[in-house]
């Protein structure tokens, strides 16, 4: 089998996948894109590409880092062993298919948009490296996208240079979501029946993009992991629990409800402003021309005297063009369907099962929402914020943890209701147990996990009690 296809854009050669019966295509090149420049789509290339590699990773933090600490927990379970290699020219995406996959057999596509506080992330880590979904006849691809400061700059010379700023790492997503709907069904994918997901910052993403007038078509179904949901404007979702959680949580954790509630990106000036003095820059030429070190370090430099700011998402008029609520408010999000859910020892646990309902309840399209406990064998965290990644990828092989087939079980079941969902926008099928859509009468949510699969009332005073913990 050559596993070469060809594209629009030209011919890519691939190779075999992990698992038997699928094909990889690495490090595909999506688009370029200049620094705090909207990104271009590649449309060409000459000969034949070889996506047998992962591309460059986004610049972050860990770039600049001889070494790293051994008891960084996300380091130590996703990425210890894996060789990086960073860049500003990161605009890659990967497509894992049925190495059967041929053009016009109109499989569905799940696109993947990692989390890591709009600030780090790989789609290159371990619990990504080739999700099983291709074995179920479902296309995977994952992406990067720009990060930190090089991804979310907000400054008023780019407002008045471009008619926008910020958001730059959001217009990347975009754009690989585009360049997917014009190529994908060279490898055997509907370009009609996409669904994109998102963990935490990914979820966020997926969000923004979900409320955004740019995504019109781009995408039919979306799934939001550990995040996403907005501080809704309806007084009926401000019961006296959810009211009390979410003062909380914008008196102390001023930098996530931020992200949450979207802000206008010359709220952001001050920080970007300081960060471009920091670096001892008086004109945008001079700032874009630093190093991306230079750049990291003045940001490091300036960004404790910023709590409540940070590198995310704002409004920009463009993509993002008023705060969520209000959109979500007046019914202007995309109305498709959603699977959305959250960990026991997750983030703000209450919080994201909270939001995940306010989320669901106005849609006009089913809303899928679920709760993953189970306890991960190896230590006591418990179910940690994206303890779930390994189950929905199907990739506990790539893990140092003893899993067991109680765990093999679960990630092939949860596999399987994404697939079902990516495929239909219905999780369901015969030999599942019944995973019942939200409403405002229907107040149970799928739990995934210690016990058998089944619908039940997520332990929202167990969950209030850990509500403010993260790793």
């Amino acid at each position: 089998m050559d596993y070469i296809v060809h594209t629009p854009c030209g011919a890519v050669q691939g190779t075999a996948g992990k698992h038997p019966g699928t094909a990889a295509y690495k490090g595909i090149r999506y688009a370029l894109a200049g620094r705090w420049e909207a990104p271009v789509q590649v449309t060409h290339w000459d000969g034949i590409y070889e996506a047998a590699d992962y591309g460059a990773t986004a610049y972050q933090s860990t770039a600049f880092v001889k070494s790293v600490n051994p008891n960084n927990f996300y380091h130590n379970e996703f990425r210890k062993g894996i060789e990086y290699t960073y860049s500003e020219d990161c605009l890659f995406l990967n497509v894992f298919t049925p190495d059967t996959a041929k053009a016009g057999d109109n499989l569905p596509v799940l696109i993947y948009i990692h989390g890591g506080a709009f600030q780090g992330g790989s789609s290159q880590q371990k619990q990504f490296d080739e999700p099983v979904w291709a074995t179920q006849g479902v296309i995977g691809v994952t992406i990067h996208y720009r990060l930190g400061p090089l991804g979310f700059v907000c400054l008023p010379e780019l407002k008045e240079e471009a008619g926008f700023t910020g958001n730059y790492g959001l217009y990347d997503q975009l754009t690989a979501i585009r360049w997917v709907k014009d190529n994908i069904a060279a490898f055997g994918g509907d370009p009609e029946n996409i669904t994109v997901m998102g963990q935490s910052a990914g979820a966020e993403s997926v969000q923004q993009l979900c409320l955004s007038p740019l995504s019109k078509g781009l995408f039919q179904k979306a799934v939001m992991s550990s995040a996403g949901g907005v501080f809704s404007a309806k007084k009926r979702y401000l019961n006296p629990q959810r009211a009390k959680a979410f003062r909380f949580l914008k008196k102390h954790r001023p930098k996530t409800y931020n992200i949450m509630s979207s802000l206008p990106a010359e709220y952001y000036y001050p920080l970007w402003q300081a960060v471009m003095k920091q670096a001892g820059c008086t004109t945008l030429a001079e700032f874009r021309a630093i190093s991306p070190e230079a750049l990291y370090k003045a940001f490091d430099g300036v960004k404790e005297a910023f709590p409540d700011m940070g590198a995310h998402p704002c409004i920009d008029g463009k993509l993002s063009v008023a705060p969520g609520a209000e959109i979500l408010a007046a019914g202007k999000h995309m109305q498709i369907p959603y699977m959305v859910g959250s960990t026991s020892e997750d983030m703000i646990p209450a919080v994201l099962q909270e939001l995940a309902k306010m989320w669901c309840d106005p849609q006009q399209k089913p809303g899928y929402i679920w709760y993953f406990d189970r306890q991960l064998p190896g230590d006591n965290e418990g179910a940690w914020h994206s303890a779930d990644l390994w189950y929905w990828f199907g990739t506990l092989g790539n893990c140092w943890r003893p899993m067991t087939e109680k765990d093999y079980d679960l990630s092939r079941q949860m596999a399987t209701y994404l697939c079902n969902f990516a495929r239909t926008g219905n999780p369901n099928q015969t030999g599942l147990p019944v995973w019942i859509a939200a409403d405002k009468k229907q107040k149970k949510v799928l739990w995934l996990g210690e016990q058998d699969t089944h619908m039940e009332k997520p332990p929202m005073k167990k969950l209030r009690r850990t509500m403010y913990s993260a790793k």
